[in-house]
């Protein structure tokens, strides 16, 4: 498989799961759902990190509307001073005849934050909100996942909605084949294990 690029994977709505090796403080046992890959470089939000602030109090009109814990997530350490917003749409709407959404995949969109919520709303099954996201420049992140890093895998459309309760790092890499869903039990330490 000469010449194959260690992140031909890698598209717009597939995951980035952190290996048990990866120990950066901002990403350890992370999935991340990527938004965008191309030539520049790589954009994604990290799914599994809750933060404490509502989205009410940042974007009011917007709070009322997203997902339980009705929080913001941190979706990477890059400008997290910019919100950027994910939605699944409902069965039979499609991104390209929304105004205020773009299509990701399949019933995966990236909300315009200064759409109207009120007239979107109606039209999703879950939105969530990323202040920052995690992104890579061309070539990083496939040296990245060439050094073991992530585990590219395909998402599933709740996978942007999944409540923070639930060990989303555990569960994506459980539903993978063998041996990668091993990798599940990792202990988050293993001097404990």
């Amino acid at each position: 498989m000469c010449g194959v690029r260690p992140d031909a994977d890698v598209e717009p709505g597939t995951l980035l799961v952190a290996a048990p090796s990866l120990l950066d403080s901002n990403f350890r046992r992370t999935v991340v759902y990527i938004i965008d890959h191309r030539g520049e470089g790589t954009l994604g939000v990290v799914l599994n990190r809750p933060s404490d602030v509502p989205v009410h109090d940042v974007l009011p009109a917007w709070g009322p509307h997203v997902s339980e814990p009705q929080s913001l997530f941190v979706g990477g350490p890059v400008e997290q001073k910019t919100a950027l917003c994910l939605a699944a749409l409902r069965t039979g709407e499609d991104a390209a005849g929304l105004s205020g959404v773009i299509s990701v995949r399949g019933p995966v969109a990236l909300v315009d934050l200064d759409a109207d919520p009120d007239q979107l709303a109606p039209k999703v099954k879950g939105l969530r909100v990323f202040a920052g996201y995690a992104g890579w420049d061309v070539d990083q992140l496939a040296g990245e996942i060439e050094r073991g890093d992530w585990i590219v895998v395909p998402a599933l459309p709740n996978d942007v909605l999944a409540s923070p309760d639930q060990d989303l790092w555990g569960r994506v890499l459980r539903r993978q084949g063998m041996p990668i869903s091993l990798l599940a039990t990792h202990p988050g330490d293993v001097r404990l294990n």
